[in-house]
């Protein structure tokens, strides 16, 4: 699957594709506006991209400093939130195999 595929999913399908990984469920709920669940899988996803969608959820949120804490924990540089489409590409990118 592809990024825009997921993003297409997430705008049209009520429940995510199945057989995603967490991360990439985590992404369509993201997509979705399904904030608290896709918190939900991202806190128990114990990688650095686990922390790094984590950080992405605070940032959108709007709890920078939260934020910046989990970015910090995926040793990735902290982003601003004029940044989040692009930082949920990066991570697509590197979550979907597509």
């Amino acid at each position: 699957m592809t990024p825009n595929e997921l993003k297409l999913s997430a705008q049209t399908d009520p429940q995510p594709p199945a057989g995603l990984s967490p991360e990439a469920t985590t992404l369509w709920l993201i997509k979705a506006d399904r904030w608290e669940e896709a918190h939900q899988i991202a806190q128990d996803i114990p990688t650095r991209i686990g922390s790094w969608l984590h950080a992405l959820l605070h940032l959108i949120e709007g709890d920078t400093g939260n934020a910046g804490y989990w970015f910090a924990r995926a040793s990735r540089p902290a982003v601003r939130t004029s940044d989040i489409d692009s930082e949920w590409e990066k991570l697509a990118a590197v979550v979907l195999p597509g």
